[in-house]
């Protein structure tokens, strides 16, 4: 299909000098409008706007008069830190009565380079080494494991060979809920920011966000990113990724000593690619401004339509050698057929991700897609970390426990972890690499066979 370049030539310029292809930047308005046909939930009066390259302060104020829109926030400014054209400006803004009647206007108007809802996205998941002997996660077996299931990613077989790698100097962002860093089967394993190490009340890394020392909260707004027993699902999604192994306890994760990292964006009711974009950009300035070895995100999460603005921050973190593991959704539908964000975007470091039953079998409500969707990994029936609660009243508290979930959301963490497992056996190894690699030693499956990219399921035991 045809793409409509909307670069000028200082915007053509200024991106060349950063190695980023200006193909990377081609609006695609009839994708925007698909979505608002089918109905895809956004908040009612919010646009995400992108003014051109170039654009005077009195253009902006014009172009935002005709629709009485008002600046709610920036989501990306020049920005050094993140390699950022110097008067790129994204902006939240509200006050729409009528989203499409808006974006009509908007889109005419000289001013502007694309504008977009602020979709809702979910989360990906359905709710349904004591777990390791007693048979309950299979995810990470192998056929000659003990126990045993060849539908496994074969995890375990690599942990028998290696003692289960050190995987210490990765980090992995998890953007989603937030997660219970102090869990018994992760508190090892949680990355504190070095810029911003302490809540001292200080911007000590200059980032933006006072004391992000484990991540940052981008529905709050603050810097607290593990908030109680509703943030189950983005805790579940770091036990599969890097649960503390060899310790007699709960679950072990793909790799047992990954450091994590959160930037919690889903809330009570969902999520909006606004904080989704500010999430993404969060872990490609924290890895070009400090040189964190962050090589992957999780993504377990989906919904909205198509987002340049989102894909663009994808795209960015593709230049920062980040990957970007995606869930490729619980509808049961084909991806080809209907596209899905954002597993379905076309950046270079996207590896979208199906679910697997312990059968062999594609879930039943797994999403997938023969150009869509790359593998696929254990999904249904997975064991992992959350948060329980205990007491009653003054004595309630929050303890560590453990639950068993369906999704593409479960399936999506076995795939990120394998990625954090290669780099810690392959030190200076690509993204692109890790993903060909991830993708290049999938198994063979026929019930994927036609439905994924690579026919297979995820196996990390050649890495």
């Amino acid at each position: 299909m045809k793409s409509v370049l909307r670069t000028t030539a200082l915007a053509a310029a200024t991106l060349a000098a950063l190695g980023v292809a200006s193909s990377a930047f081609a609006a695609r308005p009839d994708l925007v409008a698909q979505g608002l046909k089918e109905g895809r939930a956004h908040v009612q009066d919010e646009l995400i706007v992108q003014f051109r390259i170039g654009a005077s302060e009195t253009d902006k104020g014009r172009a935002l008069g005709r629709v009485n829109g008002q600046r709610a926030e920036s989501l990306a400014r020049g920005n050094k830190r993140l390699d950022i054209a110097g008067d790129l400006d994204l902006v939240r803004v509200r006050g729409q009565a009528s989203i499409a009647d808006a974006i009509a206007q908007l889109q005419g108007d000289g001013a502007v380079d694309f504008v977009e809802p602020n979709w809702v996205v979910q989360h990906a998941a359905t709710s349904n080494d004591t777990y390791y002997t007693n048979g309950s996660l299979w995810g990470m077996y192998g056929d000659n494991s003990s126990p045993a299931n060849a539908f496994g990613s074969r995890a375990a077989e690599v942990w028998a060979k290696t003692g289960g790698t050190d995987c210490s100097n990765v980090i992995v962002g998890i953007i989603d809920e937030g997660y219970m860093f102090n869990h018994t089967d992760l508190a090892a394993n949680a990355f504190k920011n070095p810029g911003d190490s302490t809540f001292d009340g200080v911007d000590n890394d200059r980032n933006g966000l006072v004391d992000d020392v484990y991540g940052w909260d981008f529905d709050g707004n603050n810097s607290s990113v593990f908030d109680g027993t509703a943030d189950d699902h983005g805790t579940h999604v770091a036990g599969t990724i890097g649960g503390k192994g060899g310790n007699g306890t709960g679950v072990a994760g793909v790799c047992w000593s990954v450091k994590l990292m959160g930037a919690k964006f889903l809330g009570s009711r969902g999520g909006t690619t606004a904080n989704a974009i500010k999430a993404v950009d969060y872990f490609t300035d924290l890895k070009v401004a400090q040189g964190l070895n962050i090589v992957a995100t999780n993504n377990s999460w989906g919904g909205g339509g198509f987002s340049q603005g989102l894909k663009d921050a994808i795209d960015r973190a593709n230049a920062a050698g980040i990957l970007f593991i995606a869930a490729a959704g619980n509808s049961g539908a084909n991806n080809d057929a209907t596209a899905a964000y954002p597993s379905g975007y076309t950046s270079a470091n996207v590896i979208a991700v199906a679910a697997l039953t312990s059968t062999g079998a594609l879930a039943s409500y797994s999403q997938f897609g023969a150009t869509t969707v790359d593998i696929a990994a254990p999904g249904s029936g997975i064991w992992s970390t959350v948060p329980v609660a205990g007491g009653k009243g003054k004595n309630a508290t929050i303890a560590s426990g453990y639950a068993s979930y369906n999704g593409t959301s479960m399936a999506t963490p076995h795939v990120t972890g394998a990625a954090a497992l290669y780099a810690a056996r392959n030190p200076g190894a690509s993204a692109a690499q890790i993903k060909a690699a991830l993708l290049g030693t999938a198994t063979a499956t026929p019930s994927v066979n036609g439905k994924v990219l690579t026919n297979g399921r995820l196996n990390v035991e050649t890495y």
